[in-house]
């Protein structure tokens, strides 16, 4: 049976934490899924390591690899749009972990001309450092969590703990889940395909990360029609505590204000280079 859902996995040499994710992948309710990890210039043993990992896995697995030239995510992840079987796409990051409901929430709430963006359950490095591949597949971790984040809370802010609570009763969906616009977070959001190739992916100028290159694209789908909703209490992932990047860095922030200044929708920089 084809896939009708890509999920794309941003990665970089981490291989025991893509261990874990595709851990969690194994458990998903939804399984008519592929999975494309999109590497951004792994070394060689890592590579070898992934292909191992696809080869054991229960679902498809797409790897998509370029030479390692500095932070390119974006022009990996418009390689691997294209090599995308799916006519849903799902994105996250290689440092987050998916609820086991993650694709099923993703799916069930997807609309024509729409970004779905969820939200991230960030934790703490003591936090990060408990999770095993055993602790994911059981389900122990899971629930376990929400209290040690409530507790974690206390000593630690912008966790954002309230991002952990699933709402699952349909009546409390109804009355507490609501239709936000939210700007898109590069580490968990899913659209159509043949949405975001109406804006021709991603900028591919954008070559450095934490500034501009999520919300370049989020603003260039709204120019576009394409409006971007949150689901928060639904659409899932924990992120594994790192040090943050920089968030100011100017070039990307040029870029971001250049394509705004312009009213860039269709990026002559992204999937397609006609225009150039």
């Amino acid at each position: 049976m084809e896939p009708n859902v890509s999920l794309i996995i941003s990665f970089y040499n981490n291989i025991d934490l893509l261990r874990i994710i595709f851990a969690a992948l194994e458990i998903q309710t939804h399984k008519a899924f592929e999975v494309i990890i999109a590497d951004d210039g792994s070394g060689k043993d890592v590579v070898e390591k992934v292909q191992e990992l696809a080869d054991s896995a229960s679902f498809p697995v797409q790897h998509c690899w370029h030479e390692d030239n500095g932070w390119r995510k974006n022009i990996i992840l418009n390689q691997a749009i294209v090599c995308s079987k799916g006519e849903y796409l799902i994105f996250i990051d290689g440092d987050c972990i998916p609820h086991r409901y993650f694709i099923e929430e993703h799916v069930e709430h997807r609309r024509s001309g729409t970004i779905l963006t969820g939200r991230r359950v960030q934790l703490t490095n003591k936090l990060s450092n408990q999770l095993t591949e055993k602790g994911i597949t059981t389900g122990t971790f899971e629930q376990h969590l929400t209290i040690k984040l409530v507790f974690s809370s206390i000593f630690h802010k912008n966790l954002q703990v309230e991002n952990a609570f699933r709402i699952k009763r349909p009546f409390l969906r109804k009355l507490l889940v609501k239709d936000k616009v939210k700007g898109v977070l590069g580490c968990n959001f899913s659209i159509h395909k043949v949405d975001i190739m109406k804006v021709n992916g991603f900028d591919e100028r954008f070559l450095h990360p934490g500034t501009g290159e999520d919300t370049d694209l989020d603003r260039r789908l709204q120019r576009a029609g394409i409006i971007s909703l949150s689901k928060k209490h639904l659409l899932t992932v924990y992120h594994v505590y790192h040090n943050r990047f920089d968030l100011n860095y100017q070039p990307n922030l040029d870029l971001l204000e250049e394509n705004d200044r312009k009213g860039v929708t269709f990026t002559p920089y992204g999937i397609t280079k006609e225009a150039l």
